[in-house]
């Protein structure tokens, strides 16, 4: 089937209901006995904060364009209302599927291990003692009950924050007929609060239930009919018009005022909350029946995370292991003669981040280093990153920082740190204007005995040192003079008005990443032909973009074996006779998050090997700065093909996609059960490929 029409929209599925199903695959290790109990409970709480931000984003950018008039979200997608409904009956399913696994699963399975979250009706005596006291002097204080009536209209309500509608019987103190007010609970108070004397403080309470219980006392002279939860989510996509805009900083710190309050697009409330007060609700927030989700439990399940940290039950965890380190750093007091002698590669979290902070801070401190480059996306409020900038700066070093201020939701911690920053005397620069800086890179340059040498450091993942603790990466420090000259004219590209460099090793969007993909399938696709080794492996977060899709349907045409590793949403149907015979996708969700991005091509006996900050979307080749950085070492690039192979082995944290679009979870069975993530925890462990 040569001549199968690739862009058929039968041969792609619909990226936002692909995202829901990373979400059920995610919610699927809450439901997993296999898994320790309080890790359950986080990834069911995982599993509800991302659906959040799928609202947050996804559904309201889907809203967004409707309202501008958009009859579809891309060409050969479903008409944007058709997509809303079937995300409506995806997004109800896995709700109730959440608010079962808490009810059903998780919270037995905490009551028979001695944690309680304990219900009002099963307060004795002195429990509910406690809670009155602790209600009047913690909770009481910081309470504003609104009551509504002409004079005082429906208050405007935060996004995703805890409220509570009050239906009323009587007059107030100015003998005002109330039958409505909202209680809304400051983000500043605890959602889950131990219990004293709670056999070691394994007994809980959640604050939703305490303001249930005692919020009659706010409204002293009127009768209490009944109180209910809601919480309203809304768009929280930062719009910044990049024509129009002379500051962007600025215009951020604008937008992110405004973030709180962004266009509704989700409403949920108590299960039992009556009709006439959920429908008065959807009035307020502009929203439509198809945007009511009821739930059997806390609106916001995510705030259960704490319990996670509030109960100290080790044997309820996953074991604490400790990242393992190169041979070649261990012991090193000079991280430039190391990477002289041969790149360093390292994969985390099975390997540590502290070497990439140790190379920086020696930079810092080193006076034969003239300049430290350095790109920063995520980083963290309190970054030793930045410290260790802030420091080379003040060592009269030149620093140039790439802030990205457009990182969703770490906007705000960003301008700080970019003030941090230029108040110790770096230069800052906010990326270029209408393309997000997110590729990961690190230059030091160095005055040696033999002139002038560029240090870099490339990863996949963000210079975030507790997201490098959980989520799988690969960095590579290298001083590789093709690839500093690379990354010398990319940070020249960033800060000034120069051209697009040539570059000789590395691969950039949103200039030739794209064009060098779509050749490197095509070029495989060509060896297939003639009968020329022929294999791809491709690993990433999102397979969405329409032309690499057709161009790996065409390689599978031609006889290419395609390996597919693709954590979340993945629009290509493999599979599928005479179109994709040849691929197989599969997602691995277990106790790390799959972040790194690797493309192999076995390239007719001449392999290649390329990590990533990128995915295969349109933003990511089109819209932002990413970077796609080769591995050369023989040992290094066998390392990672080996890490690749246990994820393609993988029996038991992998689940299959197939070409009727649905994941499969696959198991054992009777081979011997294999788990990538525990087989690589062990293999490091074990010091195993801990010389490269």
């Amino acid at each position: 089937m040569a001549d199968a029409d690739l862009g058929s929209p039968d041969l792609y599925i619909n990226r936002e209901l692909s995202l829901l199903d990373f979400n059920e695959r995610v919610l699927e290790l809450a439901f997993d006995a296999a898994v320790p109990l309080l890790e359950r409970l986080k990834f069911l709480c995982i599993s509800s904060s991302n659906l959040d931000e799928f609202f947050e984003i996804r559904v309201a950018g889907l809203k967004q364009l409707h309202e501008l008039g958009s009859q579809r979200s891309l060409p050969g997608e479903a008409a944007i209302p058709e997509q809303l409904a079937a995300i409506h009956g995806r997004a109800t399913t896995l709700v109730h599927r959440q608010y079962h696994c808490l009810n059903r699963v998780i919270q037995p399975a905490l009551d028979a291990a001695g944690i309680r979250l304990v219900p009002q009706d099963e307060w004795d005596a002195g429990t509910r003692a406690w809670l009155a006291e602790h209600f009047s002097t913690q909770v009481e204080p910081v309470l504003s009950p609104l009551g509504l009536d002409p004079a005082r209209p429906f208050p405007r309500i935060q996004n995703k924050s805890l409220n509570f509608l009050v239906r009323l019987e009587g007059k107030d103190a100015f003998g005002r007929d109330c039958e409505l007010a909202v209680v809304q609970a400051p983000r500043s108070l605890p959602r889950v609060v131990p219990l004293p004397d709670g056999g070691g403080g394994r007994a809980f309470v959640l604050l939703s239930a305490i303001v249930q219980e005692f919020v009659p006392q706010l409204f002293a002279g009127m009768r209490v009919l009944g109180c209910w939860q809601f919480r309203v989510t809304r768009n929280s996509d930062l719009f910044v018009d990049d024509d129009e805009i002379d500051d962007l900083r600025r215009a951020l710190e604008g937008e992110l005022a405004q973030r709180r309050y962004g266009a509704a697009v989700r409403l949920e409330t108590s299960a039992d909350c009556p009709a006439d007060l959920s429908d008065f609700l959807l009035a307020q927030f502009a929203l439509t029946a198809t945007d009511l989700y009821r739930v059997a439990g806390p609106v916001n399940l995510n705030r259960l995370t704490a319990l996670y940290d509030l109960v100290q039950r080790p044997d309820m965890k996953y074991p604490i292991f400790t990242p393992g380190l190169p041979r070649r750093l261990q012991g090193a007091t000079d991280y430039f003669a190391v990477v002289r002698q041969k790149p360093v590669l390292l994969h985390h979290p099975y390997q540590g981040f502290a070497p990439v902070m140790d190379f920086l801070r020696q930079a810092a401190a080193d006076p034969q280093v003239l300049a430290i480059k350095q790109t920063l996306y995520r980083t963290g409020g309190d970054s030793p990153i930045v410290d260790a900038l802030v420091a080379a700066a003040l060592a009269g070093k030149d620093v140039t920082a790439i802030i990205e201020l457009r990182a969703r939701f770490d906007e705000e911690a960003n301008i700080e740190l970019a003030t941090r920053l230029q108040e110790a005397g770096a230069h800052v620069m906010y990326g270029v204007v209408g393309y997000k800086t997110h590729a990961k890179l690190m230059l030091v340059v160095r005055r040696e005995a033999d002139g002038i040498r560029r240090y870099c450091h490339l990863g996949t993942g963000n210079y975030h040192p507790r997201t490098a603790r959980g989520y799988t990466d690969y960095g590579l420090l290298t001083c590789d003079p093709e690839i500093g000259l690379d990354v010398h004219g990319l940070f020249l590209q960033l800060t000034s008005l120069t051209r697009t460099p040539q570059l000789t090793r590395l691969l950039q969007s949103p200039f030739g990443m794209h064009a060098g993909v779509i050749a490197r399938l095509d070029r495989e696709a060509a060896h297939a032909r003639a009968g020329r080794p022929a294999h791809v492996i491709l690993k990433m977060n999102a397979l969405v973009e329409r032309e690499s899709i057709e161009a790996l349907y065409r390689a599978s045409q031609a006889g290419v074996r395609i390996e597919l590793i693709v954590r979340g949403m993945c629009a290509l149907r493999p599979g599928v006779p005479g179109v994709s015979a040849t691929i197989t996708v599969r997602s691995i969700v277990g106790r790390f998050l799959e972040h790194s991005r690797v493309w192999y091509f076995a390239n007719g006996g001449e392999p290649e090997l390329y990590c990533s900050s990128a995915d295969f979307m349109e933003r990511n080749f089109f819209r932002r700065v990413e970077v796609a950085f080769p591995i050369s070492e023989p040992d290094q690039r066998a390392r990672i093909l080996r890490n690749l192979e246990a994820s393609l082995a993988d029996n038991t944290q992998a689940w299959q996609l197939g070409p009727d679009g649905r994941y499969v979870r696959l198991a054992p069975g009777d081979a011997e059960p294999r788990s990538s993530q525990l087989e690589l925890l062990a293999r490091y462990a074990a010091g195993a490929d801990a010389a490269s």
